[in-house]
């Protein structure tokens, strides 16, 4: 099929988009290529983001239970002691795992794997290396990297100032880990090492954690991680950071400006958000141009306005997770091959992988309202949820806004140990248009803690039974 062009499709980044991306045009019968400057496959998700931040959630939850007292609620006495060398050695067992299966993935479809940087020469052919490498359509699925602060240097290697990447390589437990900024990877990552045993200070511009998720989450958070030990320092910035052998003064203000004080820390992470991979490329050989948050624009089906060039993912408009841009991956390839790709950018669901866990899927309370919609809300907790309450892990609510009119279902917010498995009920419901009758009469296993989205649902309608 590549006529002309040594290959039908070549996909520029192994990222969950990229590979995924790659893999689904060869099962369409594609002669696929993909161009990845990493020496292993699956970008920054599978190597230095998702995979081994979630090993190291897991284990040092598992510590927490031991050290923190659930054990002990349950009549188990354990004294334990951290080896934070096997710990490590395990994420990083689980990341070679994972992503050598993706290169086994690889062979079994038939996807030639070109190791190296590209950049664009015309719109079928990039250069990487020394050689040009031609295709019939090209698919940019570069990814994102750690957004910079202005006045804080971050240096992986001094492991004093690290971004997300080197949180997940330090080789002790900080004493005082300052935290800057209290988004998703910034509260994960933070509270990885505040169960290990550090002192944890997340410094937030907004006068709320967590930007974006819903207003009663956004409360619940602060009051949880509060609970858990963190000091919280909301309305405030950071603007400068200075580190030594032995740690890092910062200093710090109101986000409004004034009030200026001094932080003495043993380690900072940076976590203020994620920029799209789009320099390098030479976009501007082949006539594209990024929009103002350094993304390529696409249409519906993900082409560029060049034809025969393609981008998904990251770099893309839309919130930068994984599973999203998986899904456009396989959308994306489906187009590419001649068929009809879709995703539904409307039900992406989100999860924050702390303990407990905060998940959302569809609008939030406010954006519905802002949309035009008059909505009614139901709201359940977890501390009425029998298996939750079993558990002695009460944490948490599942509420959920639908359309006063018709009763669809326009959003989900649940924050529970196992958010991030029930959102998957939302998800779907939502994706079938259902309303929260639909969800309120669907048979819930007794005793699961998804009850309490069933509940959520007859609360929309003002009956729940279990409060």
């Amino acid at each position: 099929m590549a006529e002309n062009y040594d290959y039908d499709c070549l996909v520029i980044g192994a990222g969950p988009g990229g590979y995924v991306a790659a893999i689904r045009a060869a099962q369409l019968g594609l002669k696929t290529a993909c161009v990845e400057s990493r020496e292993t496959l699956g970008g920054t998700c599978l190597n230095v983001g998702c995979i081994p931040s979630k090993a190291l959630l897991h284990g040092s939850e598992l510590f927490d239970e031991a050290a923190g007292g659930h054990f002990a609620k349950w009549g188990i006495t354990a004294k334990p002691k951290l080896d934070l060398g096997v710990m490590m050695a395990e994420k990083d067992k689980a990341v070679g795992e994972l992503t050598g299966g993706i290169e086994f993935l690889f062979k079994k479809n038939k996807v030639t794997w070109i190791k190296g940087h590209a950049a664009f020469e015309d719109a079928h052919s990039v250069k990487v290396g020394k050689d040009t490498v031609t295709a019939k359509d090209i698919v940019i699925a570069t990814g994102s990297s750690v957004t910079p602060l202005p006045g804080v240097e971050v240096d992986n290697a001094a492991k004093r100032i690290v971004d997300s990447t080197g949180a997940l390589e330090l080789e002790e437990v900080p004493e005082h880990l300052v935290v800057i900024g209290g988004g998703v990877i910034g509260l994960e990552l933070g509270s990885v090492w505040r169960r290990l045993g550090a002192k944890v200070t997340v410094i937030e511009f907004l006068d709320q954690l967590l930007p974006g998720m819903d207003a009663d989450v956004r409360k619940e958070a602060g009051k949880i991680f509060k609970k858990q030990g963190m000091e919280l320092m909301l309305s405030h910035k950071v603007t400068g950071a200075k580190a030594t052998a032995k740690g890092v003064t910062l200093s710090v203000e109101k986000s409004a400006g004034g009030d200026e004080q001094t932080i003495k820390a043993s380690h900072v992470l940076v976590s203020i958000g994620r920029q799209p991979n789009t320099e390098g490329l030479a976009l501007d050989k082949i006539g594209i141009e990024t929009n103002k948050r350094g993304q390529i624009e696409v249409g519906h089906d993900f082409r560029t306005k060049v034809d025969g060039v393609w981008a998904i993912g990251d770099c893309v408009p839309g919130p930068m997770l994984a599973h999203k841009a998986e899904d456009e991956g396989i959308a994306c390839a489906e187009n590419v091959a001649g068929e009809t790709g879709i995703i539904n950018h409307d039900v992406i669901p989100g999860v924050v992988y702390t303990m407990p866990e905060f998940a959302d899927v569809g609008m939030t309370e406010a954006d519905a309202k802002e949309a035009g919609h008059t909505v009614k809300v139901g709201k359940f907790p977890m501390m009425a949820n029998s298996r939750a309450k079993a558990n002695r892990d009460t944490d948490g609510f599942v509420k959920i806004i639908a359309d006063a009119e018709t009763d669809r279902v326009l959003g989900v917010h649940i924050v529970a140990s196992l958010a991030g498995t029930m959102i998957a009920e939302a998800a779907v419901a939502m994706e079938f248009g259902a309303t929260s009758e639909d969800i309120a009469y669907t048979c819930h296993a007794h005793p699961t803690h998804a009850e309490a989205v069933k509940e959520a649902a007859m609360a929309v309608t003002g009956k729940p039974i279990h409060m």
